[in-house]
Formats: C-alpha cells, structure tokens, sequence
C-alpha cells in the first residue's frame, strides 16, 4: 500500500509549530525565525513534504507555470535560446512548460488547451513555425504574453525582435568591403519574420550598391538544407565568391560542400557570413563571421516582464541589435588577422 504523502499540519505537529508557521516557512519574502524555520525544514525533510504549489497558486490565481511554445527546437540557435529561458524561469521560481508546434495537426492546439487547463500563467512565442491562432487561444485564457522575433502585436503583450534587416545590410557591405564582385544570399523556405527581414535587407543592400547577386531558398532550417544551398549556388556558371547565410545551420552545409565537394578555399576564394552565433560557428573547423543573437538579454527581458506583474493594455517592444562576430570565413578580415600574428 503508498504511503500517504505528508501533510502541512503532519510538519506543524513534529516541528512543535502552528500550521500558519509552517505556511510562512514555505512562502517567499514571509517573515519568521531562522530556529523555526529550521525546525520546520528538517520537519520537512524528515516526513518527505513537498509544498503543493499548485494548489498554493490556485488560491492566488498563478501557478508560476509558463509555457515555451517553439518550432524547431532541436536546432543549435533554438535549443540554446530554451535553455537560456528555462534556467531564467527556473531561477524566478517559475516552471517551464514545453509545447512543440513541429507538427501542423490539431495535436499542437490540444497541447496547448492542456496546458491552459493547468492555469498557465503565461506563454513565451518563439520565432518559427507557431501559428497566430495559438497566441489568441492564450490571450483569450488570459495569459501573458511574450513574443520574440515574431511579427505581430497582441495587446499587453511583450516583443521581442532583432534588427535583422540591418545585419543582412551590414553583411552586404562587409562582403563589398572584402572584395567580393558577386555575391549569393542563401536561405530556408520557412518563410519566418526574422529569415524574412534578413533576407529583405540584404537586397535592398545590393541593390542599392549595384551589386550583382543571386539567391537560393530551399527547405526547412536545417544543415542538410545548407548543403542543398551550396549545391545550387556554386554550380552556377557565375558562382558567387561572397555569401550571406540566414542562419549559422545552414551556412556550415555550405562550408562543407564547397570545401569538400568543390575544393574551394574559404575565405580566399569564397567568403561567408552566417547569422545567430551557434556553437558551432566558433569550432575551429568553421570559425565563421556572424551575427550573434543575444540571447541571454532575451531570455533576461522576456522572464523580468513576466515577473514584473504590470498589466498594460498597450503592447510593448524592445529592439535589439545583433552583434558582428569577425571570425575567419570573410577574406579582408582574415588577411588582416593574420597579419596581426605575424607583427606580433
């Protein structure tokens, strides 16, 4: 037969407390004795009692639960923003709730009534695939939002975005500036608001320098798409010698391929510039140029609204920058780099 879980009075009774003081030991901010509190604790432990903080929030109408609702989240850049989150949510007492929309079924809406249906507080957008209906199902429940990267405003709402159609002009003149003569853009057919400013950016740029270029969008944000794209850009009678990648995934398919397949050396032949900064555009093998994301002042601003309790009726946005990160895959700054060594 279980054993019966123990209750608050159970440690009230061993600790030689009131039930009210045992409440106050389980509760942040409340004032008590540090020799009760420790009597309560080891009360506690002793009996095996865990607080039902469910049931605690219920009474003050919040659970503390939040949900992160994301596509792609197996991706370097998507996984590392979660992590990010669920550690800052986790440091505010907060419980993380993961709902994966990968999927374009109604299994996506069901998980997300699920979760409403244990009081969520609130839901964090992820940039992606998630659809706009999910975000009204939350607002209507009642939920606070945040919404990063994404390209819609909901009333009292938090959003969160990058300046991506700045970084895909700054990459054109980073291109321009190393010496590049044709350049490539290469991207997903995911069709998201952050590819999509990046990609925008980026040929207003070339257009308005009277640069020659040619782009290439296929499949989903991935390395094998990466690949895909570099098939298709350096077959091309008059190959690019200067890409920008819209993400970091993809542009090391295209590192690959074009070392491996083709024997074109980077950066003196082909220069590259990814975006998001994933770990593995700082590997040795890649050492890629990029735009990094920065995601633990994302995670930061979007779990401080949620905590700070200010209820508006406007939405509210933020602005950020992504950071160029100069590495080794652009030729004029390779050159300079090593010449730098060499004085050295």
């Amino acid at each position: 037969m279980a054993r019966k879980a123990a209750s608050a009075k159970d440690v009230a009774e061993l600790a030689g407390v009131s039930r009210a003081a045992v409440s106050r030991c389980f509760t942040p901010g409340a004032s008590l004795s540090p020799k009760t509190r420790e009597r309560i604790l080891q009360a506690a432990d002793q009996l095996g009692y865990q607080v039902n903080r469910l049931a605690s929030g219920l009474i003050r109408n919040e659970t503390g639960i939040v949900a992160l609702i994301a596509a792609e989240i197996s991706t370097p850049y998507r996984s590392h923003l979660l992590s990010a989150l669920t550690e800052r949510l986790q440091q505010a007492g907060k419980v993380a709730l993961m709902i994966n929309t990968d999927r374009s079924d109604d299994s996506v809406e069901q998980a997300l009534r699920h979760a409403i249906s244990y009081r969520t507080d609130a839901a964090i957008f992820l940039s992606g695939m998630p659809a706009r209906s999910l975000a009204e199902t939350c607002l209507r429940n009642g939920m606070r939002l945040v919404l990063i990267n994404r390209d819609e405003e909901r009333p009292g709402s938090l959003r969160l975005r990058l300046d991506d159609a700045e970084a895909g002009r700054r990459a054109v003149a980073l291109l321009l500036a190393a010496g590049c003569k044709r350049l490539g853009l290469a991207s997903s057919a995911a069709d998201t608001p952050s590819l999509t400013e990046r990609e925008r950016g980026f040929r207003e740029a070339a257009t308005a320098a009277g640069a020659e270029f040619i782009e290439e969008r296929r499949g989903p944000t991935s390395y094998e798409t990466g690949q895909e794209l570099g098939m298709a850009l350096l077959t091309q009678p008059n190959r690019p010698d200067g890409i920008f990648c819209t993400t970091d995934l993809m542009a090391c398919g295209i590192i690959d391929v074009a070392r491996w397949r083709f024997g074109i050396a980077i950066p003196d032949d082909l220069s590259l510039i990814g975006f998001d900064d994933i770990a593995q555009a700082g590997w040795e093998g890649y050492a890629l140029t990029t735009f990094s994301q920065p995601i633990e002042e994302i995670a930061a601003k979007s779990v401080d609204w949620l905590i700070s309790g200010e209820q508006k009726n406007e939405a509210e946005e933020v602005l950020l920058e992504p950071k160029l990160i100069m590495r080794r895959t652009v030729r004029q700054i390779y050159v300079s780099d090593t010449e730098d060594r060499r004085q050295q």
